[in-house]
């Protein structure tokens, strides 16, 4: 059993073999990758050592010391957050070989192709077409909502591969090539003036079998690994005491004592001591995660995330007075990463509208929650045993 002293000696041996200063980042990544210290949760030969995920911080710790360069998470952050799970979870040997390395050293950017403009909030009334064509799928239809499709060289898919069974059982689980000439991907201009978004148009794409994740007609559940992953990734991020939105709010209130208001000042602390509870919660959470995967108690991680972030966004345009409407960078840009705390107000305010959007929406998680958190009774859903080619739209 390997434990925190042998993962030093590991880093140790790693940092001695490929120093820092004189290793270029992306050998060192490598290197790290194939030492078994990338994600040490992962089994042996796919950037782990089949230890707890908890020793995880023993080499991180290590490694940042030395001085050694990380992947830039936020970058490949779905890939991180939500392909690499799936893919290990239900990815034949072969394809995690292939795909997990270039993600986690982020030679490969990855996007999902998930939601659909005429699904709504109900994924599994995707209407995008797979059909099988010897070996490969050949698929049709539009995504949108994609983040990083504009960067990204792998997309993960959910595609309808059976018509004519109800909506969630004929799905199939896909890995799509965003370079394909079928794949065109087009910008969504946001409130914020940015277009960080992308709507992706598939037009006779073929999709070797051999990229298809899970049993055909089972792409719903392949899916729930990914998007309970996605919730924890987005609600459950670990941040210090005071980071995130409440950081900046709580820095001017600080700095500016003559904006101060007793209303302001009982909102604040509210919202504060909230924000404390959420980080709490989320570092509770995490260590749930090192005994087994993520359950739907992300979910309300995420629905706190995208509230409090809106009230507090909404509390820091109010302290500044006419100072917090000023936005001074509205232009239309295609970002890498979002940066929540290193901009204007008002550029906070407005883009974090879509929290109770992206990850899923607020209403669609209030229902995880009640159902599979609570154990409240389900809403009544008529359309379960209906084929889908049935179902109006």
């Amino acid at each position: 059993m390997t434990d925190a002293a042998e993962l030093r000696a590991r880093a140790g041996e790693l940092l001695a073999s490929h120093p820092p200063a004189t290793t270029a980042p992306l050998d060192f990544l490598k290197a790290r990758f194939d030492a078994g210290l990338a994600w040490v949760h992962y089994p042996v030969g796919l950037g782990g050592l089949d230890v707890p995920r908890s020793l995880q911080a023993v080499v991180d710790a290590e490694l940042a010391a030395a001085g050694a360069p990380d992947n830039d998470p936020r970058r490949i952050g779905i890939g991180l957050g939500m392909a690499a799970p799936t893919v290990l979870k239900y990815g034949t040997e072969e394809q995690k070989r292939r795909f997990l390395r270039p993600l986690w050293v982020g030679e490969e950017v990855w996007c999902q192709l998930f939601s659909e403009p005429g699904a709504g909030s109900d994924l599994a009334a995707l209407g995008t077409r797979a059909v099988r064509d010897g070996d490969d799928w050949v698929v049709d239809g539009q995504k949108v909502w994609t983040s990083s499709a504009h960067l990204a060289r792998w997309a993960i898919l959910i595609a309808r591969t059976d018509p004519g069974l109800p909506k969630h059982q004929g799905i199939s689980y896909f890995i799509c090539d965003m370079t394909d000439p079928g794949v065109e991907v087009r910008p969504l201009r946001q409130i914020t003036g940015e277009a960080e978004f992308n709507e992706v148009f598939l037009t006779g794409v073929r999709i070797p079998d051999a990229h298809r994740l899970g049993e055909i007609g089972e792409g719903w559940k392949v899916a729930q690994t990914t998007l309970m992953n996605e919730r924890v990734s987005i609600g459950g991020m670990r941040i210090p005491r005071e980071g995130g939105m409440i950081g900046p709010v709580a820095r001017t209130w600080r700095e500016r004592p003559e904006l101060r208001t007793h209303d302001l000042h009982q909102r604040l602390l509210t919202l504060w001591v909230e924000a404390e509870v959420a980080r709490l919660t989320g570092e509770r959470l995490r260590q749930q995660l090192v005994a087994g995967q993520p359950g739907p108690e992300g979910s309300g991680m995420k629905l706190a995330f995208a509230r409090l972030n809106q009230e507090i966004s909404g509390l820091e345009v109010e302290l500044l007075g006419q100072d917090g409407l000023l936005y001074s960078d509205w232009t239309m840009r295609r970002p890498e990463l979002v940066d929540f705390t290193g901009r204007d107000a008002g550029y906070r305010y407005l883009r974090s509208k879509g929290n109770s959007i992206e990850g899923g929406t607020s209403e669609v998680l209030l229902n995880i929650v009640a159902e599979r958190v609570l154990g409240l009774p389900a809403e009544p859903r008529n359309d379960k045993d209906v084929a889908w080619k049935d179902l109006s739209r």
